[in-house]
């Protein structure tokens, strides 16, 4: 067994039950071995973050600068290393990986600078003579329980703005990506945290998650994840009077005009539909196209989707590495099925391969003659899947956009600023992309969706401060 990795509970490491990390490249690579926190482990980890609040919450504004900025250089100055990693444990082509640390980089230093710019207002009171002060503080030990499909990034944009605004942290990455998690952690404690402040456990979400939603002494928790395990987490935290912010699915549309680019039209799809193996909340599965292009379109995206190489995530041109495990593996092949049983039709893709490594690798499939109503168009596949609805015009095509329980992003490709600027105002997504794939979003600006997608304050930019603190008015007479 290769070297333990372990537990960050009050600035020492503890270790304990463990299991191996698996590349899904190659499942004879084990990446290495990883504690599993217990129940104790994370009731520990509260404690201790509970304990270093109020010293970490009133620190000074260069300390936290400096924690977070030190982070930001050595994340970045170490991209390829971290980004192999990455790819190594998740399965997402070496650029993407190297690309998702390089995000985590710049992430770590907004949030380094937005702790020299915290801001509050004075106003006048509307009594004479009485000033107003409104500020914001700390909200105090805040859970994180993230997700496997953006292990570094998603973590990041969680812990830099908490640390920013003088929070302490109990961390969860999720199980099957313990590596990069613990890679950004440790950096962080060598970067000059005070003990406590951040607690990494690493587990199963039914003990590690369990313990901190059960938790009174967690005052907020951030969760990114299933609609399932949403609904548990908003249950719990409303049984205890905890803050919490939820970002859940998606089944997000990406209309096509008659009068788009077809080149634009057709790569816009084949990177929101399959890159990162498909496995992105914003990834575009349900892809909306009028008639007059539908089938010089699909002729053109099946071409595509039968030309993307599947392979090793770490080999040279790859552009869709492997599924990440195989229940996940199983889930994409299973609806797959289901697609066939509806009445759509499989134009491309859908094989399971057999490479050079074992993996879980898997054709990224397109579906066409695919309805709104069917099975594959309503839930949440996460994977390499998606379906080609045709629709007779604009009108048709932005209700079938909207009809959906989920709102996180939504795409159009078109070349009429009319119908783009009409798409912006009236697409029922929190995230909307005109040209653009539905899958890229930038660090500084909200990220966050509608309906069932998201629930609280949106993540990323300055808007983290409106979940990672609470807000004080003082009111203050003069003389």
């Amino acid at each position: 067994m290769s070297e333990l990795h372990k537990n960050l509970i009050d600035g020492e490491w503890v270790g304990g039950e463990a299991a191996e990390n698996i590349n899904p490249s190659n499942t004879n690579d084990v990446i290495g071995t990883f504690a599993r926190a217990t129940a104790e482990d994370t009731k520990n980890a509260i404690a201790a973050a509970k304990a270093a609040f109020p010293a970490w919450s009133r620190s000074g504004i260069l300390e936290r600068h400096a924690v977070l900025r030190k982070a930001a250089d050595e994340i970045l100055a170490r991209k390829e290393e971290l980004g192999k990693l990455l790819s190594r444990e998740e399965g997402k082509t070496l650029p993407e990986g190297i690309g998702e640390v390089t995000r985590a980089g710049q992430i770590f230093d907004f949030f380094a600078g937005e702790a020299l710019r915290l801001a509050g207002e004075i106003l006048p009171s509307v009594r004479p003579g009485v000033g107003v002060e409104i500020t914001r503080e700390a909200v105090g030990v805040v859970g994180i329980i993230t997700p496997w499909n953006f292990p570094i990034a998603i973590p990041a944009w969680k812990i830099a703005p908490a640390l920013c605004y003088g929070n302490t942290i109990v961390f969860k990455p999720a199980d099957l990506v313990p590596a990069s998690s613990w890679a950004i952690v440790d950096i962080l404690h060598r970067a000059g945290l005070p003990k406590g402040v951040l607690n990494l456990v690493m587990g199963r979400g039914s003990v590690v998650g369990q313990t901190m939603l059960e938790s009174k002494d967690v005052n907020a928790l951030t969760f990114t994840g299933s609609v399932g395990t949403g609904k548990k987490v908003a249950q719990a935290s409303i049984d205890v009077g905890r803050k919490f912010q939820l970002e859940m699915g998606g089944k997000n549309p990406t209309i096509v005009l008659d009068d788009a680019d077809l080149k634009v039209a057709v790569e816009s799809v084949a990177q929101s539909a399959f890159f990162s193996t498909g496995q992105r909340c914003t990834a575009s599965s349900r892809v909306i196209v009028t008639e007059g292009i539908h089938d010089k379109f699909v002729e053109a995206l099946s071409e595509r989707v039968r030309n993307l190489k599947v392979g090793d995530a770490l080999a040279k041109g790859t552009e869709i590495g492997p599924v990440v495990d195989p229940s996940q593996l199983k889930q994409d092949t299973d609806y797959i099925e289901i697609g066939k049983s509806e009445g759509a039709k499989l134009v491309a893709g859908g094989d399971l391969l057999k490479l050079d490594t074992p993996g879980h690798y898997l054709q990224p499939a397109l579906f066409v003659e695919a309805t709104n109503q069917m099975r594959i168009s309503r839930e949440e596949i996460f994977g390499p899947v998606a379906s080609v609805i045709r629709v007779k015009d604009y009108e048709e095509a932005l209700a079938t956009a909207n009809d959906t329980e989920f709102g996180l992003s939504a795409g159009i490709v078109t070349t009429s600023l009319k119908y783009a600027t009409h798409f912006k105002r009236n697409s029922e997504a929190g995230m909307v992309m005109v040209n653009v794939p539905t899958a890229g979003v930038d660090f500084h600006v909200p990220f966050g969706g509608r309906k069932g997608s998201s629930y609280g304050p949106r993540e990323q930019g300055k808007y983290a401060s409106e979940f990672f603190t609470v807000v004080k008015t003082a009111y203050t007479a003069a003389g």
